[in-house]
């Protein structure tokens, strides 16, 4: 006598909602795609195909077609905020997300410490082939960066907002005063990554804080911080700088001396 099948929860769960559900984010996904890539033709061609999509009562493609469009909306929404090569906010997002932080910090009077980076992206290019070599290069360090940013700051998304501001720009926001040490954190910086042999990274660090006592905006915190790396930065070209001897200032060798 042969035993009926076992039919599993999971299996029973694949019904025509799991469908829709499954092709409203491929859809999405496909829009997202699309709109990035600034293809008209396929972007009319999906919404198209959207809207006569067969094999469905009215109902669900109304529901297949609204959470298509929605998955879409937080898809790009997302996009709107995040930078794509470290998977950080961006400055829009780091803005917002930090914005928020110090209306908690402000409420709770607690510090709050902006931490600014500036990581050296430059490198010459010497040939077309150099050039695109350097592109994914410099795509690599800027997750390599992105990554140590998270290990700096493990209560990013939680208590601290991580960003990438620009090209080599990225800020944290954290209210973990040993989080913003600077000294450590550029010791953190020239220490070699456990089983690689990539170079340090090259980083430029400033601090800024945040005293309930006496609020500033994350636009203003950003300000000081980065006027405290141009100082920085104009201080150490100085120490560069060639020192002229004082004999040879406002003098010019003599050959018409003799000797008495």
């Amino acid at each position: 006598m042969e035993l009926a099948p076992v039919v599993h929860s999971s299996a029973v769960r694949c019904g025509p909602a799991a469908v829709s559900a499954a092709r409203s984010l491929e859809v999405a996904g496909q829009l997202r795609t699309a709109i990035m890539e600034g293809d008209d033709t396929r972007i009319a061609r999906l919404l198209s195909d959207l809207l006569r999509v067969r094999g469905l009562t009215k109902g669900q493609r109304v529901r297949l077609q609204s959470r298509a469009l929605m998955n879409l909306v937080h898809s790009l929404r997302s996009a709107a905020l995040n930078d794509e090569f470290t998977g950080l906010l961006n400055r829009r997002g780091f803005t917002q997300t930090a914005t928020r932080l110090l209306d908690l910090a402000l409420r709770d009077r607690q510090d709050a410490h902006l931490v600014y980076f500036r990581l050296d992206v430059s490198e010459p290019a010497r040939s077309a082939a150099a050039e695109r070599g350097g592109a994914i290069a410099r795509e690599v360090l800027l997750r390599r960066m992105g990554n140590f940013l998270r290990d700096l700051f493990p209560s990013y998304g939680v208590y601290e907002v991580l960003g990438r501001l620009s090209t080599g720009d990225f800020a944290a926001l954290t209210p973990i005063a040993d989080h913003a040490s600077r000294n450590a954190i550029l010791l953190r910086a020239c220490k070699p990554e456990s089983g690689g042999d990539a170079p340090a990274l090259l980083l430029q660090v400033a601090i800024a804080h945040f005293d309930p006592a006496s609020p500033a905006a994350i636009d203003e915190l950003l300000q000081e911080a980065s006027r405290a790396l141009l100082q920085d930065a104009a201080h150490e070209a100085a120490l560069r700088r060639p020192v002229t001897p004082i004999a040879s200032i406002g003098s010019a060798p003599r050959s018409d001396l003799t000797l008495a």
